[in-house]
C-alpha cells in the first residue's frame, strides 16, 4: 500500500495543519469567540426566520413562505434536502469549523487536490492553494456573507481535476471524483457560479476533442468525455430536489420571460439586459488583477483613508474627503479582484515555459472570463451571449465570472514553478522566459507609475458627467480645482500600489535569478517565494477583511432588535395581515420578514410578476403614500384611502418610524373577499396596468385565458356572503365561506403554478391568476370550507431519485476503493508464490 505510506500522508496532514494554521490568522477573531458581521447571512436570518421556526415546530419543510414580497417559494431561501447523502461529505470536508472559517479551508484543500492531481511538489501545492484561497475577492466575498458562492468557488478546482484524470486515462479514479466534487459544486447552492466554471469544463472539452482529431486517437476521447458527462449527470441526479424546483421557480421568477410588452427593449427571455449588465467590470479596472487599486478598491469616502490628503489644499480638503475611493465603472463594490502580483508574474512565466494543452486551456478561460466580465463596456460580445448562450441571461453581475481567471492564473503560475522545481537549469538555459515575464509585469508596473493619466481615468463616468454640466460656468472654476485635486488623491493612491507590485515581482524576480545561477537553494528559494507571495495577497486583504468586521457572538444571535413599531405590530394575533417597511430599504431588506408577513423582502430572485408589480404599482403607491402622509400628518388614515394594491395585498400595518408605533391601515382588504364584478383582460399588459383603476375590493381582473379553468363567470349582482381565514401555517391555509349564492373569491395569496393546490370540502377545485398577482376560484353557494394547500410533486419525485443516486454514488466509491486494494495487493501476492 506504497501510497497511504506514512511518508506520503505526512505531507497531506502537515498541509492541512498550515491551511488551519493560515485561516485562523485571517481570521482570528473567531478563536476569541467573536463572529464575523456577514450583511448577507443577516439578511438570510430574516428572509428564512419562517421556515426555520416552523421546521423547529413540525419538523417538517415549509416549502413556501409568506415572510417576503407577499409569498414566494422557499426552494432558494432555507430548504433541506435530506436524502442527498454528499452533503454528510460536504460537513465532514469542513471539519466543524465555524463560519466562515469553514469555507474558507474550502478553498485551500480544493486547490490543493487539484494540484496533487497535477502532481505538483507538495510544498509548492501548499503555496498555490494559498494563493487561490486568498486572492481577494474570495476574502471579500465572505465578508459580505456570500456563503452559497465562496461555498461553490471551492468546489471549482476538485471537479477540474477529476476530469482531467479522466482525460488523462485515470477512468475510474477520475470518474469518481468528477461525480463527488461536482455533486458538492452543485449541493453549494450557487448555480452562477456552477454555471460560470462549466465554461472552463468546455473550454477543456474542446481542446481534447482538437487534440483527439489531431492524433486521431478517438477512443480515449471518446470514453474520457463519457465517464465525465455520465459524472456530472449522477452528480445533478444526488442534487436533482434543489435543480428541479429551482427550474421550475426559474420561469417564474425574474429569471423567466415576462409577459409584459411594456418596456420590451430591454427584455430578454431571462432577466432585464440592465439588469445583467449593471455590475459589469471595467476595461481598464480588470489590472487589478495586478494592481489593488488600479480603481481606488472598495467603495466608500476618501476620509476614510485621511493619509491621502495630506496633499490637498485645506479649504478642498472636506469636499475631497467626502468623495469616493472607488472610480469604476461599476455602481459600488466591496474591494478589487486581485490575484497577486506574483502570482500574475509567475502566470505569465509558466506562459513561457510550460508545454501542452493546459496552459493554453488556462489561458482561454481567463480570456474569456476577462473579456465577459465587462459586460455593458464590450456590449458585442455581451449581447451575443445574452441573447444565444443558453441560460446566460438568467445571470445578473457579470463582474462575478472573474472568478474564473482567479482559478486559472494560479493553475498555471504553480505549474510553471513546480516545473523550474524540477529542472534547475530550465530557467539557466531559458532566461528570455524570465526576463520577458519580468518586463510585461514589472514593465506594466512601472509605465503606470509614470504616466498614469495617459491609461487611465481618474473620474468615473458619473462624475464626469456630474461635473461636465458647469463648463462654461461661473462655479467652473472651483469645480475644474475640485477635480484635479481630486484627480491627483486618486492618482496617488493608484501609484502607490503600482510601486507595491512592483516590489513584489521584482522580489521574485530576483529570488528566481539567484535560483538559477546557484546562489540560492531550491528549499530556500521555495520558502522565500512562498513568504512573499502570503505578504503581497494578505496585506491586501487585510484592507478588506480584517477585525473590525468582527462582533460580540451575543451581538449576532438577534439580527434585527425589535423595534417599537414591530412591538405594536405584534400585539395583533389575527392571522390576516401584512406589514409595510418603509423605514428601512423595503426591498432590499429582510428586516420586517424577521417578524412579520412582509410586502418587502431580501432575495436576488423575486417572483417576476411580483417585481413587475412593485414597479408599475407598489413603488408609485407608496411614494403616492409618502407624499399624502407629509401632507397629512395628523390623520394619516386619509393616505391610506386610494391605494387600491397595497390594500389588495392586505397591508394592515405600515412602518414608518421604528420608534413609533406602526400605521394601521383601516381600508387593508383582509386574507379574502368576495368582488361583485369580474372584468376579463385580454393580456397581462391590460390587467397590471387597470389595477390603479378598478376598484379592486369590488372588481376583479382576470386574463381571459382563465375562462377554460373557471367558465365565462359573471357575477349576478352585489357579493352577499363572507369569507374568513379560520387557520394560517406556510404551506396550508384554511377559509370558512358562506353565501346564499355563487361567488367570485379573491384571496390576498400571490399566485404560484407549481404545488399549490385548492379544495373545498376535501375536492380539489380549480383556481386561477387574478389582480396580476393574487388568486381566485368561483366558490358555490352554501356553507364551505376552502383550504390551500402547498404539495409541489417536484420534493416527493426529486427526493426518492436524490436519494437513490446518492446511494449509487457512494457504491461507486466502495468499488473503486475495493479495485484499489486489489491491485495494490496482487504484486504481494505474487511476489510470496515466488
Amino acid at each position: 500500500m506504497k501510497n497511504l505510506s506514512f511518508r506520503n500522508i505526512i505531507p497531506v496532514v502537515a498541509a492541512i495543519i498550515i491551511f488551519l494554521i493560515v485561516t485562523f490568522i485571517f481570521l482570528n477573531p473567531l478563536l476569541q469567540g467573536e463572529k464575523l458581521r456577514q450583511n448577507d447571512v443577516v439578511m438570510f436570518k430574516g428572509m428564512s426566520k419562517e421556515i426555520v421556526d416552523y421546521r423547529a415546530k413540525t419538523g417538517d419543510e415549509a416549502l413556501w413562505t409568506n415572510s417576503m414580497f407577499g409569498g414566494m417559494p422557499a426552494y432558494q431561501i432555507s430548504v433541506h434536502y435530506p436524502n442527498n447523502l454528499v452533503q454528510y461529505i460536504d460537513d465532514a470536508l469542513r471539519l466543524g469549523l465555524p463560519r466562515p472559517a469553514d469555507l474558507m479551508f474550502l478553498y485551500f484543500l480544493g486547490f490543493f487536490v487539484l494540484l496533487l492531481v497535477l502532481k505538483v511538489d507538495k510544498r509548492l501545492a501548499v503555496i498555490g492553494s494559498v494563493a487561490f484561497a486568498l486572492s481577494s475577492y474570495f476574502l471579500i466575498i465572505l465578508e459580505a456573507g456570500h456563503n452559497t458562492k465562496a461555498h461553490a468557488i471551492a468546489y471549482m478546482a476538485p471537479v477540474l481535476a477529476g476530469v482531467i484524470l479522466s482525460y488523462r486515462g485515470k477512468y475510474l479514479w477520475g470518474g469518481i471524483l468528477t461525480a463527488f466534487a461536482m455533486a458538492l459544486e452543485i449541493e453549494a447552492n450557487h448555480p452562477q457560479i456552477t454555471y460560470y466554471f462549466g465554461f472552463v469544463l468546455l473550454i477543456y472539452g474542446i481542446f481534447e476533442l482538437v487534440k483527439a482529431i489531431k492524433t486521431k486517437v478517438y477512443p480515449h476521447f471518446i470514453k474520457a468525455s463519457c465517464i465525465s458527462i455520465l459524472a456530472v449527470i449522477l452528480a445533478v441526479l444526488t442534487n436533482i430536489t434543489p435543480l428541479w424546483a429551482t427550474y421550475e421557480y426559474g420561469k417564474e421568477s425574474t429569471r423567466g420571460k415576462s409577459e409584459l410588452t411594456l418596456n420590451d427593449h430591454v427584455k430578454t427571455s431571462g432577466l432585464d439586459r440592465d439588469y445583467i449588465t449593471q455590475w459589469s467590470y471595467g476595461v481598464g479596472e480588470s489590472f487589478s488583477l495586478l494592481i489593488p487599486n488600479t480603481k481606488g478598491g472598495a467603495s466608500g469616502y476618501l476620509g476614510n483613508n485621511p493619509e491621502v490628503l495630506n496633499e490637498v489644499s485645506p479649504a478642498l480638503k472636506n469636499n475631497i474627503a467626502q468623495a469616493s475611493s472607488y472610480w469604476g465603472d461599476q455602481p459600488g463594490t466591496s474591494g478589487p479582484v486581485y490575484v497577486g502580483a506574483i502570482i500574475v508574474f509567475l502566470f505569465v512565466l509558466g506562459m513561457f515555459v510550460l508545454k501542452g494543452n493546459l496552459k493554453w486551456i488556462m489561458l482561454v478561460a481567463t480570456i474569456v472570463s476577462l473579456v465577459l466580465s465587462w459586460g455593458k463596456n464590450f456590449p458585442v460580445v455581451t449581447n451575443f451571449f445574452i441573447d444565444h448562450f443558453p441560460a446566460y441571461n438568467k445571470f445578473r453581475a457579470v463582474s462575478m465570472i472573474l472568478v474564473i481567471a482567479e482559478l486559472c492564473i494560479p493553475v498555471v503560475a504553480i505549474l510553471g514553478l513546480n516545473k523550474i522545481v524540477k529542472n534547475h537549469d530550465l530557467l539557466k538555459n531559458n532566461r528570455k522566459g524570465l526576463y520577458w515575464a519580468l518586463g510585461i509585469t514589472a514593465g506594466l508596473c512601472i509605465i503606470f507609475y509614470i504616466a498614469p493619466s495617459v491609461f487611465f481615468s481618474f473620474l468615473n463616468t458619473y462624475e464626469q458627467a456630474a461635473f461636465s454640466q458647469f463648463k462654461g460656468t461661473a462655479q467652473w472654476p472651483q469645480y475644474s480645482q475640485f477635480m484635479t485635486e481630486l484627480e491627483g488623491v486618486r492618482i496617488s493612491i493608484f501609484k502607490a500600489d503600482a510601486l507595491r507590485s512592483l516590489l513584489f515581482i521584482v522580489a521574485s524576480g530576483v529570488i528566481l535569478y539567484l535560483y538559477s545561477i546557484a546562489k540560492l537553494g531550491k528549499n530556500i528559494m521555495i520558502i522565500v517565494i512562498g513568504i512573499l507571495i502570503l505578504l503581497d495577497l494578505g496585506f491586501v486583504d487585510h484592507r478588506y477583511l480584517n477585525a473590525s468586521k468582527f462582533e460580540d457572538k451575543y451581538t449576532s444571535q438577534v439580527p434585527f432588535p425589535l423595534t417599537s413599531a414591530d412591538k405594536s405590530v405584534l400585539k395583533d394575533k389575527t392571522l390576516d395581515y401584512r406589514v409595510l417597511d418603509i423605514a428601512s430599504n423595503t426591498f432590499n431588506s429582510s428586516a420586517a420578514s424577521y417578524y412579520h408577513k412582509s410586502i418587502g423582502g431580501y432575495h436576488g430572485a423575486k417572483l417576476k410578476k411580483y417585481q413587475e408589480l412593485i414597479e408599475f404599482q407598489i413603488a408609485p403607491e407608496i411614494n403616492n403614500f409618502k407624499e399624502s402622509l407629509k401632507a397629512n400628518p395628523t390623520t394619516p388614515s386619509l393616505a391610506f384611502k386610494n391605494l387600491p394594491v397595497l390594500n389588495m395585498l392586505n397591508t394592515k400595518y405600515v412602518i414608518y418610524n421604528p420608534n413609533q408605533n406602526a400605521l394601521i391601515n383601516p381600508y387593508a382588504y383582509g386574507a379574502a373577499w368576495l368582488v361583485d364584478d369580474v372584468d376579463w383582460v385580454k393580456n397581462a399588459d391590460e390587467e397590471i396596468l387597470g389595477l390603479s383603476k378598478v376598484d379592486t375590493r369590488k372588481q376583479v381582473l382576470i386574463d381571459q385565458r382563465y375562462k377554460s379553468v373557471i367558465g365565462d363567470f359573471t357575477t349576478k349582482g352585489v357579493a352577499q356572503g363572507n369569507i374568513k381565514m379560520t387557520s394560517y401555517e406556510p404551506n396550508e391555509l384554511k377559509y370558512s365561506f358562506n353565501s346564499p349564492k355563487t361567488e367570485m373569491a379573491v384571496f390576498s395569496e400571490i399566485f404560484y403554478p407549481y404545488g399549490w393546490n385548492a379544495y373545498i370540502d376535501g375536492e380539489i377545485v380549480p383556481h386561477v391568476r387574478a389582480d396580476y398577482v393574487l388568486r381566485a376560484m368561483v366558490i358555490p353557494q352554501g356553507q364551505h370550507e376552502i383550504v390551500f394547500k402547498f404539495e409541489p410533486k417536484v420534493y416527493q419525485r426529486g427526493e426518492l431519485i436524490t436519494l437513490l443516486a446518492s446511494l449509487l454514488l457512494f457504491v461507486l466509491l466502495i468499488v473503486g476503493v475495493v479495485k484499489e486494494i486489489k491491485r495494490k495487493k496482487k504484486p504481494i501476492e505474487e511476489k510470496a508464490v515466488e
